[in-house]
């Protein structure tokens, strides 16, 4: 028998209410999606309302009223005080709860959260800018499909194709496994022949190129295209390039391709710039012809008045909620009626409800708070940035250095930054952006990595084509330049820049 016994540990834990849970999830969330939450929340709880008026879409600015007061939940804050359990609220017992607490108090409820004031003008500009942002590419694909005339079984067939479709637009399943896959998962008996139909047809919609199962015939359907839609342009050469020299054609070997197809320079100049033009990756959200565009705004504005920089939120973070005072008339209206159960379960209820609505109407507040904080301490720390524009003017800043400026914890300064957008004279950018780590220049001084990458990819940029410089000849240069790094290092930026190779940036 084996030796078993029982012991007791002691350990200290610290475990989020569900409060917490729920101020941490919507401090994350996008101004869109923040109005939908809210939508969702006054529609599950009666004792909610919402007063918009025509001034919610107006900025807060940062010398509004009580922007900073803090009075919501505090980080760090373990929700003893003012949350609790629906199943451990008191009945209507006037020794347990006291109905003031629910009644409103010089209008309290009225506030509205009403925190900003109205300095704005009618003859002021207004300062969104809406910026584009990627839809569902599968709804863009399925939608022409319907514009063909298939069968019941073709249509079928092109969704699942779409389905399988890769982050770049490329059919990377083989047709066989296609065909197996039909009959296992849709019951749909189908042949190889049958599927390569319907794929034809996919490879005709836009994005051109899409439904490729490799790169070399990507190009091949664009290029083609490309014929169709210009009759009176000769693309023979790029094609017979693609179909015959493409291993060529990638590793840059432009004498082995002159050979082949017997092009003089000037022609195969002409024929190579036209397939660097050509979309390698069709299905990427970052292709232009590949992206479906709606709305969304930035969440903070940053603007320059008088040599200062001047911070304010969309006023869509700030919502005009209260609680609905027929649910306080109510709950006020049970304490006068004689004791039941009915009447101690519906006050009960009401109760809930109202602590419900109190709490949202809090944590929305706290949200503004946090995120005006958060912005405020980035701002102040890239001020020289903000002011000019010169992204090598950009200071090493972790989220480590706004934790400790805005006291808050790291995790919530990387919710506000991995899902904001900020709109600054000089373009929309999420927030994320501005953090990077530093490195030492030879003067002694901490430089943003992103100073590094904005001089590498000028380099690059200001090369001879002919002769692109190697990584070895971008470290000295940017040594010269009194930033001393390795040469694995100026590969590993270049690769996160997305400049190839030397050799790949070479032109003719």
């Amino acid at each position: 028998m084996s030796d078993q016994r029982l012991t007791q540990v002691q350990r200290q834990e610290l475990k989020l209410s569900p409060q917490q849970i729920q101020l941490m999830k919507l401090l994350q969330l996008p101004l869109i999606e923040l109005e939908q939450r809210i939508k969702e929340e006054i529609e599950s709880n009666p004792a909610l309302e919402d007063n918009m008026s025509s001034d919610d879409n107006e900025p807060m600015n940062e010398g509004d009223e009580n922007l900073g007061d803090n009075d919501g939940y505090e980080e760090g804050d373990n929700g003893e005080n003012d949350n609790y359990n629906d199943d451990e609220i008191p009945v209507n017992k006037e020794d347990e709860f006291d109905l003031n607490d629910y009644l409103p108090e010089e209008d309290e409820y009225d506030y509205a959260y009403k925190s900003h004031v109205n300095n704005r003008s009618q003859d002021d500009e207004d300062r969104q800018m809406p910026i584009t942002h990627e839809d569902s590419f599968q709804d863009y694909l399925i939608q022409q499909l319907g514009y063909h005339d298939l069968t019941e079984e073709e249509e079928l067939i092109g969704k699942y194709i779409i389905g399988n479709l890769d982050d770049n637009g490329y059919l990377s399943r083989p047709i066989p496994n296609l065909v197996d896959d039909l009959l296992f998962t849709m019951n749909l008996e189908t042949t190889e022949e049958e599927v390569k139909k319907v794929l034809k047809v996919v490879q005709q919609f836009d994005p051109p190129g899409i439904g490729a199962t490799n790169l070399q015939e990507c190009l091949l359907i664009q290029i083609e295209r490309l014929q169709e839609e210009n009759p009176y342009n000769d693309y023979r050469l790029c094609a017979d390039i693609i179909k015959n020299c493409f291993e060529e054609f990638t590793k840059k070997h432009y004498d082995k391709i002159a050979k082949r197809t017997g092009a003089s320079n000037r022609q195969l100049k002409a024929a190579l710039d036209e397939i660097l033009k050509l979309n390698p990756k069709p299905g990427d959200s970052s292709s232009s012809s590949a992206r479906i565009s709606y709305y969304i705004t930035p969440d903070f504005f940053i603007s320059i008045k008088d040599g200062h920089l001047e911070l304010s939120l969309d006023g869509r973070n700030n919502p005009d909620l209260k609680v609905n005072k027929q649910y306080v008339k109510m709950l006020e209206d049970f304490s006068k009626s004689k004791e039941s159960k009915t009447m101690q379960e519906a006050a009960q209820f009401v109760r809930q409800k109202i602590d419900g609505a109190k709490w949202f109407i809090d944590a929305i507040r706290q949200r503004q708070h946090t995120l005006y904080i958060t912005m405020k301490a980035i701002m102040d720390m890239q001020e020289e940035y903000f002011l000019t524009g010169d992204e090598t003017k950009l200071k090493p800043m972790i989220l480590k250095d706004i934790a400790e400026k805005v006291n808050l914890d790291i995790s919530t300064v990387s919710r506000v930054a991995n899902s904001k957008y900020v709109q600054t004279p000089y373009g929309t950018h999420l927030l994320k952006t501005f953090f990077s780590e530093g490195i030492t220049n030879e003067e002694g001084e901490e430089v943003s990595t992103r100073e590094i990458k904005k001089i590498l990819q000028d380099c690059v940029e200001e090369e001879d084509k002919s002769k692109p410089m190697t990584d070895e000849e971008l470290m000295a240069v940017l040594k010269e330049k009194g930033y001393p790094i390795a040469r694995r290092t100026v590969a590993k930026y270049r690769e996160q820049l997305g400049i190839p190779v030397a050799r790949l940036r070479k032109e003719l």
